[in-house]
């Protein structure tokens, strides 16, 4: 598969909602990345990433701790009793792109200041 470079567009409330309604692949996995980006009320941005994180594509679970890292970073706000054990789950359950968690779960340490997923990364990398 070849991959092909394209930034991230804003997006409106309307948008985000058809988004959601569709079944467009291509758009639910970019949708966290540009809410992490673009997306100035960090709230709305975390809880549809955080709902993009129970989708039965590993993609979009994957691309929704991301965007919960571009919130971090973009925001400097994000709800640590709802992101940790969602961020925990995904550990767990996204075997092909693992690698994207951790780095998400590593920039949301560095952005937040906080220490979560510490011992499970380190299980997962012995």
């Amino acid at each position: 598969m070849e991959r092909i470079y394209k930034p991230l567009s804003e997006k409106t409330r309307e948008e985000v909602k058809e988004i959601l309604e569709s079944n467009d692949m291509d758009a639910l996995i970019t949708l966290p990345l540009s809410l992490g980006e673009y997306e100035p009320d960090w709230k709305f941005a975390q809880d549809t990433c955080m709902k993009l994180a129970q989708h039965e594509d590993e993609r979009v679970r994957a691309n929704a701790a991301l965007g919960l890292a571009y919130v971090a970073r973009t925001k400097g706000k994000l709800e640590k009793n709802l992101v940790k054990p969602v961020l925990l789950q995904l550990l767990n359950n996204c075997e092909e792109y693992q690698w994207r968690v951790i780095d998400a779960i590593n920039d949301i340490n560095l952005y937040m200041n906080w220490r979560i997923g510490k011992k499970a990364i380190k299980r997962i990398e012995k």
